[in-house]
């Protein structure tokens, strides 16, 4: 299996950003080729510490990475990606790597 993280830092305009990522977002990034699974975290993004600067941190699973990177150059891909930079006014980090169990 492979993974993309998305993980969204505090936005300018929380209440706008959790409107437009439920409303549209996620609708956006649902249809891309090749997903298996998308979780969303709830709440705040926490660290052994307290507080993170992230809002919201997403998951999404796919077969292998290269099921993952097709996904992203898809017309459905091409699409969520350039929908990040309508609602996510503070940043976002993406990660994108082959998930295995330890000792696997």
């Amino acid at each position: 299996m492979a993974r993309l993280i998305v993980m969204y830092r505090t936005p300018e305009d929380v209440a706008a950003f959790d409107r437009h990522y439920s409303g549209t977002h996620i609708g956006l990034a649902s249809k891309m080729p090749g997903l298996r699974s998308y979780e969303i975290s709830h709440g705040p993004v926490m660290t052994p510490d307290g507080a993170s600067s992230y809002h919201l941190v997403a998951m999404l699973r796919f077969d292998e990475i290269a099921s993952l990177k097709a996904a992203l150059a898809s017309p459905e891909g091409q699409a969520a990606v350039e929908d990040v930079g309508r609602f996510a006014t503070g940043g976002v980090d993406i990660y994108m790597f082959d998930d295995r169990v330890a000792g696997g």
